[in-house]
């Protein structure tokens, strides 16, 4: 069975409704990136940032998986599917897909402040929420300034990669970005992107499509190889 790696990103969640909430200016919902995404922005105003979240929790439990979800989840069926993903949605796992690693978090878990231990959270977090040991809980998210702990395991997963597939993201955002670097030579790369920044060459396969369009093309192209 053919080892089929995802590298995905904000793109094939937006299709489902979810705000990627960062706009031209690099404003998150009105708010600096740093205010609402960075340790330094928690520890100054922790109930903005909890705010922030809470928002993005309750707005992800309001959408559904769409088409392209759907599609990686069946391909399960064929190959050995492994899903590398930015996103902090549940979208995948709720599509059927079931070996996902989220690099930078999921939002429906929490944690205390003082170690990684996390906790499934559907509901608000509020100041005075605490851990088990009296400390504050947080969002699982992985912030600007902090360490990637997924990232070991995502080369690892790339580096065993027989297709490469990358949906919903320009990898613009280190270190994902880098890890197209450690799959095995000559492994054919698949892009769905609307807007491909890059040119199709022998190995790399451009489909100009959005996410949910794209995939239907993308399983044609994979039933050849």
């Amino acid at each position: 069975m053919k080892h089929l790696v995802v590298l995905s990103g904000a793109g094939i969640s937006a299709e489902s409704g979810i705000k990627t909430f960062r706009d031209a200016n690099g404003l998150w919902e009105g708010h600096d990136i740093m205010e609402v995404a960075s340790p330094q922005g928690f520890k100054q105003n922790p109930k903005l940032v909890l705010e922030f979240y809470n928002q993005r929790r309750q707005q992800l439990l309001q959408v559904q998986p769409n088409q392209a979800h759907v599609l990686l989840a069946d391909l399960e069926k064929k190959y050995k599917v492994s899903i590398i993903t930015q996103n902090v949605d549940d979208l995948y796992e709720r599509a059927g897909s079931t070996n996902i690693t989220h690099l930078h978090g999921e939002l429906l878990k929490a944690r205390s402040t003082q170690n990684n231990n996390t906790i499934p959270c559907k509901k608000d977090i509020n100041l005075g929420d605490l851990c088990p040991k009296g400390h504050q809980l947080r969002p699982h998210i992985v912030w600007f300034g902090e360490a990637v702990p997924m990232i070991d395991k995502a080369i690892t997963i790339c580096n065993t990669a027989d297709i490469l597939l990358i949906i919903g993201t320009s990898l613009q955002v280190y270190p994902a970005a880098n890890l197209i670097a450690h799959i095995p030579e000559q492994t054919p790369v698949f892009l769905i992107d609307p807007n491909p920044s890059i040119s199709k060459t022998k190995q790399l396969t451009i489909i100009p499509k959005k996410a949910t369009k794209g995939m239907p093309i993308f399983m044609e192209h994979i039933n050849s190889i």
